[in-house]
Parts: structure tokens; C-alpha cells; sequence
């Protein structure tokens, strides 16, 4: 027996890798219940589109340039308050979906996860719920059973993960202060703020705590400046 969605539930794809969004396209495109809105290559595009279209769900990547997953989500969710956003990345820790879930998305999905999950997770969201994939449900579980602590991303607030973030991939404070909106004394708050929270020292530092964290990949720490 075919299962249904509903009427049509218009979806935006964004995903800085084409090929990765092609492919998740052509997933959906098979479910004759969903129709392709918009696709969208950064958050700073997909916040634009999210308005023009208003889509019902956006199917948010994490890791991308700019603003990046995580500041679109809060964008969205401000901006297009009837879109949900779901989460589908490469990114298995759990920190991301605890922040992505905080900053008001739906859902959070792997992208090794199947066409059936992505229809299922977009099912329950256009029902006004939460759906995290297993095997991330169980990771959140599991690390607040465990005696390790937590991970000490968890004490930045969304603003200042962006921040972050935007360091380890070797932005300096004024392309920071442009992409955010904020003055370069701001960022640079921000920033000193970030090192205290976590016990670093410059940017270097914070990039290899990243890595150690699985927040960035090791190439990433060859863009971060030092102070």
C-alpha cells in the first residue's frame, strides 16, 4: 500500500555541494507527493528563496560557507515561521542537533539515510513534529549517560557557534562582521568571549578544539589565523 504525505508539500533543498543536492533532488522528485520549490547553494541564498517561496520544509545542510546552516535555521524560523527546517548533513555528533533543535528546526537527519526516512521525517514535521533519525536520537541519549561530560561547544550560545564556525573555515573579523550583520568590535567580543568559554587562546587553538570534536575536518585548520 502507497503512503501518502498530503497534498503536495513544497520542499527547498540547500546543500553547497551540487552533485550532493542533485542527488537528494532526484530522491524526492520519486515521491509524486512532493514538489521541488527552490534549491539553494548557502543559507544567505536560502533565507532569500525561503521568503520568496515559503516553502512547507526546507531540507538544511550544516556545514556551508557563509552564514552557514545553523544562522539560516534561525533566519528561517524568524522570517517564514509556517517552514520547518530539517537538518540533513554529514555531521553525526551530536552537538549540531541539540544546537539546530534550539535554534528551531524540526528534524535532524544523516545523509546516509534513505528516501523512505526523508518521506517519513518530512510526514511528521507537516504535523507540527519533531523527527531526529535514530541513530542521532541514540548518540543524544548516550552522551548524557555518559561519565566524559559534556562537550564544551555545548556551553556557546547559537550566536557564538556561528562565530566559531566561521572561524575554523578561516574567515577573518571583517568578513565575519559582514556575512553576520555585526561591527568588527562585536565579532571581536564575540570571539574573546568564545576563548574564555572554552580555554583557548587564538584561533588556532579553538580550530584544533574543533577538529578534536568532530566540529570541522582537520584540513579546515590550514584557513584559521592566529592571534
Amino acid at each position: 500500500m502507497k503512503t501518502h504525505i498530503g497534498k503536495k508539500t513544497t520542499v527547498m533543498v540547500v546543500d553547497d555541494h551540487e552533485i550532493v543536492r542533485s542527488g537528494i533532488i532526484s530522491l524526492l522528485d520519486a515521491i509524486e507527493d512532493i514538489k521541488i520549490v527552490a534549491e539553494a547553494s548557502s543559507g544567505e541564498t536560502a533565507v532569500k528563496l525561503a521568503q520568496e517561496f515559503n516553502p512547507d520544509v526546507v531540507l538544511m545542510d550544516v556545514r556551508m560557507p557563509g552564514i552557514g546552516g545553523l544562522q539560516a535555521t534561525i533566519n528561517i524560523v524568524r522570517f517564514c515561521p509556517n517552514t520547518k527546517v530539517v537538518a540533513l548533513t554529514v555531521c553525526n555528533d551530536d552537538l549540531f542537533p541539540t544546537k539546530l533543535l534550539q535554534a528551531g528546526a524540526h528534524g535532524y537527519l544523516t545523509k546516509n539515510t534513505s528516501r523512505d526516512e526523508i518521506k517519513s521525517a518530512i510526514a511528521t514535521v507537516m504535523q507540527n513534529k519533531r523527527y531526529i533519525s535514530p541513530e542521532i536520537a541514540s548518540k543524544i541519549a548516550l552522551r548524557h549517560l555518559s561519565e566524559e561530560g559534556d562537550v564544551p561547544f555545548d556551553a556557546l550560545s547559537e550566536r557564538e557557534l556561528q562565530v566559531t564556525m566561521m572561524i575554523t573555515k578561516g574567515h577573518k573579523v571583517q568578513q565575519i562582521s559582514d556575512v553576520l550583520f555585526l561591527s568588527p568590535k562585536t565579532v571581536n567580543s564575540y570571539r574573546y568571549r568564545i576563548f574564555e568559554k572554552l580555554n583557548v587562546s587564538n584561533d588556532v587553538e579553538l580550530t584544533r578544539l574543533a577538529i578534536k570534536h568532530g566540529l570541522v575536518e582537520d584540513i579546515e585548520i590550514k584557513g584559521a589565523e592566529s592571534d
